[in-house]
């Protein structure tokens, strides 16, 4: 069953109503209107917008179907214009297409229609969840609908992350250090003070070798890279203080925590995350979602890109359309056949 065509039309309202992670609240205003036309009973906090199954049954597990509204700022190697949702053949280009507009609205169709009062009620009850500040694992996104008690009792979700329509079951976690190497200033051309580049050298290189031991079969090694350095004030001024930040993505044999505490033990720079709340997911390859996903002929695999799976107190998996690869570039596109075949993989793997 091809995608209702509405449903491809509010794909590119969202494209063309800009939706930058925490300047959500236009794109959340057109879906929360849209769903109310389409006569869904939407509720809403802040940016995030869900509704649920009105044939609600306790005797019936709870899936949650999510993916988000907000998009990354696009980059500056666009060839077309990023919020012009144009239609070439197959493609429907805009920014926030792949990621992850194609899946947002085909859940909402997935839901729609098998939660219209006319079906036979599907082994789920389910609820639809279009969550805010996911690029940003903001704190006003999924992260607050959970905390908000508003959503019933979910048992296990469904992501719409673009994955190639396969299912990714483990994803890796994310956790962002700020490092401070301290030296003492001086004048250049004296060689007095001590260099706060220098200090900070031997941790880069420590950043740059160091191999984490535990191996993940599913996401294979955590690794770390260093992304960001300043340091200095002008050309003959020994710098006293070296600012560097590094990336950290775990695999799920590690918990952030305890990296952190590693990284600390072994490094001379002080050290100080962002959070680390953003640890890695997975879901237990037994789980019935993922039997199911098996018996379609899905190939599960582990995701090294984060999403809201890793806020999520549930078993959940990714699984959408379009293609991991695309998100954040530039020409951002989602294929309609892709569209097409995700509506169909829904509705089986979820109806049964």
């Amino acid at each position: 069953m091809p995608i209702a065509t509405d449903y491809v039309q509010l794909l590119r309202q969202l494209i063309a109503t800009p939706r930058h992670s925490r300047e959500e609240q236009a794109a959340a205003d057109l879906l929360e209107d849209q769903m109310h036309r389409w006569g869904l009973s939407p509720e809403r906090l802040g940016n995030n917008v869900w509704a649920r199954d009105s044939r609600h049954d306790e005797r019936r597990p709870t899936l949650l179907l999510n993916a988000h509204i907000d998009t990354v700022k696009p980059v500056a190697s666009w060839t077309r214009q990023p919020y012009s949702p144009d239609i070439c053949g197959d493609r429907l280009y805009g920014l926030g297409s792949n990621d992850c507009g194609g899946g947002l609205v085909t859940l909402l169709h997935v839901f729609r229609q098998l939660t219209a009062g006319e079906t036979t009620p599907c082994p789920w009850n389910l609820v639809y969840l279009a969550s805010a500040e996911e690029e940003v694992s903001g704190h006003g996104g999924i992260e607050a609908v959970i905390g908000s008690g508003r959503l019933p009792h979910i048992d296990c979700a469904i992501v719409g992350e673009p994955t190639g329509l396969q299912p990714a079951i483990a994803e890796k976690g994310l956790m962002v250090v700020d490092a401070l190497a301290r030296g003492r200033s001086g004048h250049a051309a004296r060689g007095e003070g001590i260099n706060a580049i220098y200090q900070a050298l031997d941790d880069l290189c420590f950043v740059r070798s160091y191999t984490f031991q535990r191996i993940s079969p599913l996401l294979g090694p955590t690794v770390m890279q260093a992304t960001v350095i300043h340091s200095g004030t002008q050309h003959n001024v020994v710098p006293d203080e070296c600012r560097f930040t590094i990336d950290v993505r775990s695999n799920e044999l590690y918990t952030n925590d305890e990296i952190l505490r590693f990284l600390q033990s072994r490094m001379t720079s002080q050290l100080t995350a962002r959070s680390t709340r953003l640890s890695s997911s997975s879901i237990d390859a037994s789980h019935p979602l993922v039997q199911a996903c098996l018996r379609l002929g899905l190939k599960p695999f582990g995701s090294p890109t984060l999403s809201d799976q890793a806020l999520m107190p549930w078993p959940s998996l990714k699984l959408g359309p379009g293609q991991s690869a695309r998100s954040h570039s530039a020409d951002e596109y989602i294929c309609l056949s892709e569209m097409n075949a995700a509506a169909e993989l829904y509705l089986q793997l979820i109806g049964q």
